[in-house]
């Protein structure tokens, strides 16, 4: 079988810059394979429940986001998750043989209850995330999903949930996907944690010139140098990480005056916006341009669904026929 390859996006917000890089940018590499990308908006209500009318919306601008940073419809295949049927089919089934203490020691399950402390997430949709992570991903048959280091837990779960299936059914009909991770580190946000909607700490692709700039500026930077005149530690500094990834060409002299006292924080901060903004300005324009046409976004949208319920629709018959639902 040839190499597939599935990922997704939850539409809780525009995309930022840890989607970029994290995701987005090896999204770009897989196209010329049969990949899909899929805005996961099923994924969303499990914690954006209360939300009511706003995730629609949210799924567009993911859209656009997504052919801002170049992906190309020709190459790979966009669609939304609650526009095929089978993702909620194929959780249903797959929950009946899941079992509960799987779910329960899920590490990430038990980080994001802390991470979103104060919401109400004690429910069967967000502890059973990952039995539709699985769905999405068996649905397709993929080999390959590109995925961040925090989501290695739900992967490893897809593929306990595949292998008891296949145990219980006598059956192969899914491989066991494996991980793609990217080669950039954790994006660090303005405020020095991981870069997330949750912690309200994002640069977003949708921020102008001027916006950028501001949330650069207050950027933490290494906590142990108070006064221009301390010399700094580069490699605890999050304005310098930056450096690494759009000024690579300076980070020898950026991270020398560091140590040295030869420049200071707000210096060290424009210059380094300044070639972010420069990284960023194609994206904004493309995004602009997108955002004109909705119409054909649309369209794009349609075809790849159409695309995805072929594929999706003939697993989830195999799957119901290897249990017993369909003769």
């Amino acid at each position: 079988m040839p190499t597939r390859v599935l990922s997704g996006t939850r539409p809780t917000g525009k995309l930022h810059l840890g989607n970029l890089l994290g995701a987005i940018e090896n999204y770009k590499k897989l196209q010329g394979v049969d990949s899909f990308f899929m805005i996961a908006d099923w994924h969303a209500l499990t914690t954006e429940y209360e939300s009511r009318t706003t995730i629609a919306e949210q799924v567009m601008e993911v859209v656009i986001d997504y052919l801002a940073c170049g992906l190309d419809p020709d190459q790979c295949t966009i669609f939304v998750q609650s526009e095929v049927p089978a993702h909620a089919e194929m959780a249903l089934l797959l929950s009946m043989i899941t079992p509960l203490g799987w779910l329960e020691r899920n590490p990430t399950y038990k980080d994001q209850l802390r991470e979103l402390e104060g919401r109400e997430l004690h429910t069967h949709g967000f502890l059973g995330y990952p039995v539709l992570q699985a769905a999405d991903i068996l649905l397709y048959k993929a080999r390959k999903v590109p995925v961040g280091e925090d989501q290695l837990p739900h992967l490893e779960l897809t593929r306990e949930i595949a292998r008891r299936f296949s145990h219980l059914y006598k059956t192969d009909i899914f491989p066991e996907p494996q991980a793609i991770l990217t080669q950039t580190p954790r994006i660090p946000g303005i405020d020095g944690r991981k870069m997330s909607k949750s912690y309200d700490n994002c640069i977003y692709l949708a921020d102008s010139e001027e916006e950028t700039k501001k949330k650069v500026l207050s950027m933490i930077t290494d906590p142990a140098r108070k006064r221009r005149e301390d010399k700094g530690h580069p490699e605890v500094c999050p304005v310098f990480l930056y450096h690494q990834i759009f000024n690579s060409s300076q980070t020898e002299t950026v991270a020398h005056e560091c140590r040295n006292a030869l420049r200071g924080c707000v210096e060290c901060k424009l210059e380094m916006v300044g070639k972010m903004n420069e990284f960023l300005s194609p994206i904004r324009k493309r995004r602009e341009e997108w955002n004109r046409k909705r119409t054909e976004v649309r369209k794009i949208l349609d075809r790849g669904k159409k695309r995805a319920q072929e594929v999706a629709d003939q697993t989830l018959l195999e799957a119901m026929k290897a249990v017993g639902l369909r003769s």
